[in-house]
This record gives C-alpha cells, structure tokens and sequence, in this order.
C-alpha cells in the first residue's frame, strides 16, 4: 500500500510539473503574437487620432468623440470612426483600446509655483505645509543646485540610504516625484485613489518631514499633472479639479464650464464641446473676464496622447502602453512604447 501511494504521489507531481510545463511553453509562444497584437492596437489608436482629426466641423478634442470611447458626433456617423470597434479581433488573439489625452491635466514642468501651490490647496494642504513641496519640486526640475526655501538639492538626497542626485531637468515621468522631498504616497496618489500599490501608503519620515498621521487628499497630484503634454489645458476634457488650478476658476466655475460642455454639438457654438475658448462666455454666471483669462491657459485641441492596450492571446493576457504625439493626420509619432 505504501508503495502504490509513493508511486500515486510520484505521478501526480510528474503530471503537475508536466502540466506547468506546457503552460509555460504555451505562453513562451504567445510572446511574439502579443507584442504585435500590442503595436497593432497603438498603430490602431494612430489611425483613429489621425481620422479625429478630419471629421468635418469638428475643430476640437471632446470626451463624447469616439477616440475617448464616446459616442461621436454628428458628422462622425458619415467618417471611418463609424466603423471603430473596441474590441478587435486578429490572428488568434485580440485586443482592446483606451485612449486618454495628456492635455486633461496641466503639465507639471511649466506649472511654475502658483499652480502647484494652488494644487496643493486644493487637494487639502495647510498653506503652511505647501511652501516646502512646492519648493522641492522646483528644486528638482530647476538646473541648479541652489536650494530654495525648505526646499532640497543634491546635499539632501546624497544624505539618503541610498544617495541619488537631484533631478535638476525636467521630470520625465510622474513617479518621479515619490524620490523628491516632501513628496509622500497619499501626495501623489491621493488616499482615494484605487490605483496605487499595496502597503504604498506607510509612512516614510526618511523622505519628508511632515506629519507621520495618515492626511485625507481627495485627489493626488498624478490625478493633476503630468509632464508630457503641449502645456495648455484642454477645456473639453480637463476635469473640474484641474480647471480649478488655473487663478480665477473656483470650484463652481469649474463646474459650471464642465456642465455646459455637455449634449450634442449643434454647430452654433451654443452647445455641447466648446468649438473654442471663446465659447465659454455661454456659460451661465461665468464672472467677467474668465474667458480672457482661461484663453492663457487653455484650448480645445489635444496633441499628446496616451495609449493601452490590453492584448490576449488563448487565455494569456499582457498591457501595453504607447504615448503618442499629433502634429497633423500623417504625423503621429509614438514617442514611447512598453508592456507591464
């Protein structure tokens, strides 16, 4: 009896490990097939950013068009993007898309230090505690290594386990901020935020000096900024807390420009997405002289994109991210490609 069960145990192990093994070598060759399947959905996401732009009286970037997973608008139905599909199906696999435009938020490295500041305002920040972030923040991006206010430079960062050097250049990529002084998980992500790691939100007195207390952000500073972008806020799809950041919007302005975007273009300018920033004069109560001063920071046109694509190939499942950048209908450029 021992026997038989030693000999059982033996097989089944033997048929689990031949069982890992074929599953790994099924997703060995899927490999390839889900790469493609990943450039071809962002050579997709090319195409319709490229038809968007030649839909007739449509001189803007909206959230209702069919590139952001709207409906569309009129003049769509008579275009290509009638025929987009979410879901596409090619080979043995398939795969879908989501497109976001990098001009819904304001772009950090050319913020300057009243719109950071009144970001962090408006996420919840003492006034008193806003001073020391926004100046380590300044500290990283700007070329020198002169430290400003409560702010941090290399002498700081080197004193660290492990040392790293400031910055001192633009910030390429958000996360970047999670190495700058001051700059703390529930900062960046906004406590609630679905989206960050598991145990990202423990304390870390290493990197910043304020209150070890778990503070309550209705918004993370990734949910307002990004550091890729043509530096103007797209009125159409900016949300209200990022219209907020421009001096002058309060948060009922802000929401009365989001609502007033809503409903269907009709061509006079009167409804639906703004044809122009002129075009929020239409909204009601607005104070005099925001449309002025929105038209410094604002417009209705997107140039940088970000692209995912979540591919699978017999089960085996791979995301893939593109930023992409619109100069014209036959020049989109794909600045960055990679896979998680």
């Amino acid at each position: 009896m021992i026997s038989i069960f030693v000999l059982a145990m033996l097989a089944g192990a033997f048929a689990y490990s031949m069982k890992v093994e074929t599953r790994l070598a099924r997703n060995g060759n899927s490999e390839e097939e889900l790469e493609w399947l990943g450039r071809s959905g962002v050579e997709y996401a090319r195409w319709i950013l490229a038809q968007q732009l030649q839909v007739p009286n449509e001189p803007y970037d909206a959230l209702n068009q069919v590139w952001a997973g709207g409906p569309g608008g009129l003049s769509t139905s008579n275009s290509p993007l009638a025929e987009v599909q979410r879901e596409v199906h090619l080979g043995n696999g398939s795969f879908t898309w989501k497109i976001v435009n990098m001009e819904s938020k304001a772009n950090i490295n050319s913020a300057g230090e009243g719109m950071i500041q009144q970001a962090l305002l408006l996420m919840g920040v003492d006034a008193g505690q806003a001073t020391p972030i926004v100046n380590s923040i300044l500290d990283w991006i700007d070329p020198d290594n002169n430290t400003r206010i409560q702010g941090a430079e290399n002498d700081y960062y080197q004193s660290l386990d492990p040392p790293y050097s400031a910055k001192n250049g633009l910030i390429d990529d958000m996360s970047e901020l999670l190495l700058i002084k001051n700059i703390t998980p529930e900062l960046y992500w906004g406590t609630s935020s679905s989206d960050h790691p598991p145990g990202a939100f423990v304390p870390r007195a290493d990197r910043s000096h304020l209150p070890t207390d778990t503070p309550s952000f209705p918004v993370g500073l990734v949910d307002l900024f990004t550091p890729v972008s043509d530096g103007r806020i797209n009125i159409n799809t900016a949300p209200a807390t990022v219209l907020q950041l421009i001096p002058g919007i309060d948060a009922l302005s802000a929401e009365a420009i989001v609502a007033a975007r809503e409903g269907e273009d009709d061509g006079s300018g009167l409804t639906g997405p703004y044809r122009n920033v002129g075009d929020v004069r239409r909204v009601p109560n607005l104070a005099p002289g925001l449309a002025t001063q929105l038209a410094q920071f604002c417009e209705v046109r997107s140039m940088t994109f970000e692209v995912t694509v979540d591919a699978e190939v017999s089960g085996y499942k791979r995301q893939f991210c593109a930023l992409l950048r619109r100069n014209n209908p036959r020049d989109i450029q794909i600045l960055n490609f990679y896979w998680k």
